[in-house]
């Protein structure tokens, strides 16, 4: 089969033809439909400091955003069959740490990421824990299966730990309109919200913004979002902020545009330390911060298949280009130059751009 390979510590990969996988025991073969690229997959593709840390072994086949056809199941499988569609749950859950026996898989003391840590999805073929394997049913368009994955992401980061239920009838806004951010626009404009702000400094993801259903686009580089919250909530702020940018000082500003007793989502990653006015902005509003990560497994995996699967939420504004796998050098590009939302890649080839 094709697959696209790190086959070395440096910049850039090959499609290589490499033997199809075999399922083991408690593991399934999902021939690929389609893989979507993530923020991780760049950072390997560029070879930066994140990923010359954190990736453990060359070669490899990354990806992990995907969605296929099982086609082979291996011993011990007996929830999924031959022939069924799935999209991948992609923290592989050891089950039997403290926080996976509390029902907290999804922050595994073991965990591993496919793609990063085990073979991924930019090949035809990939194996997958069977119990990783969602199938997907009827409603989803099997292009957006393949990025269920971190729509859940976005799923997990508005419904938060409460269900939700802070989102009905308030003001949310969400800093950073990547995809992330851009599906969790549609979500908390699905799940009732008063007014969703998006705040984002690119022109053309602002423009998906409102597509997905904001209500106030603000720029950043032009007026203070802190400001224009306020303003746009009588001063009370936000009730609910979506941090999804991972930039330092907006993530300063989300705290001091939340409202008092709102709840922070952080799913953005910085790439250092963030200094926080922590008594006035946190403490004495007696703000909730909450970390995101991944989705919870697998509450957030239903909690997606019935927003996309009843039309609550259309993605397809955010998916913004297609492309077969032996393209994948333009893909990389397109993905990374901020005149793109989603990219997704076909390894058999009906990828139209």
């Amino acid at each position: 089969m094709r697959a696209l390979r790190k086959t070395a510590p440096r910049p850039g990969a090959e499609l290589r033809d490499v033997p199809v996988p075999e399922p083991g025991e408690g593991e399934v073969l999902v021939r690929v439909h389609a893989a979507s690229i993530c923020g991780t997959d760049l950072h390997i593709f560029d070879w930066n400091e994140w990923a010359q840390g954190r990736v453990a072994r060359v070669p490899m086949t990354f990806g992990h955003e995907v969605a296929g056809t099982v086609e082979a199941v291996g011993p011990e499988v007996h929830h999924v069959q031959q022939g069924a569609f799935v999209a991948v749950e992609t923290h592989i859950a050891c089950g039997v740490c403290s926080t996976c026996r509390t029902g907290r898989a999804h922050i595994c003391r073991n965990l591993k990421i496919l793609g990063v840590d085990t073979d991924g999805a930019f090949a035809e073929y990939v194996v997958v824990p069977a119990v990783n394997a969602w199938i997907v049913g009827e409603g989803i368009h099997p292009d957006h299966a393949s990025v269920m994955e971190p729509f859940g992401n976005a799923v997990h980061a508005t419904f938060g730990t409460e269900g939700g239920e802070d989102l009905l009838t308030n003001p949310v806004a969400v800093i950073g309109c990547g995809p992330i951010g851009l599906f969790a626009v549609g979500i908390a404009r699905a799940l009732g919200a008063w007014k969703v702000i998006a705040i984002e400094p690119n022109d053309e993801r602002r423009s998906l913004a409102a597509k997905m259903g904001a209500d106030l686009l603000i720029d950043p580089k032009a007026d203070d979002p802190v400001e224009a919250v306020l303003d746009a909530t009588d001063g009370n702020g936000a009730e609910v902020v979506l941090e999804m940018s991972g930039n330092a000082t907006a993530i300063d500003q989300g705290t001091r545009l939340l409202a008092r007793g709102g709840r922070m989502s952080l799913l953005g990653l910085p790439d250092g330390p963030v200094t926080l006015d922590l008594n006035d902005q946190v403490i004495f509003k007696e703000a909730r911060i909450l970390g995101i990560t991944g989705r919870q497994m697998f509450r957030t995996w239903q909690q997606t298949t019935t927003l996309l699967s009843t039309g609550r939420v259309d993605i397809s504004p955010v998916i913004t280009h297609r492309f077969p796998l032996d393209r994948y050098e333009e893909a990389f590009e397109t993905a990374g130059s901020g005149h793109a939302a989603k990219v997704i890649v076909f390894p058999s080839g009906n990828g139209q751009r």
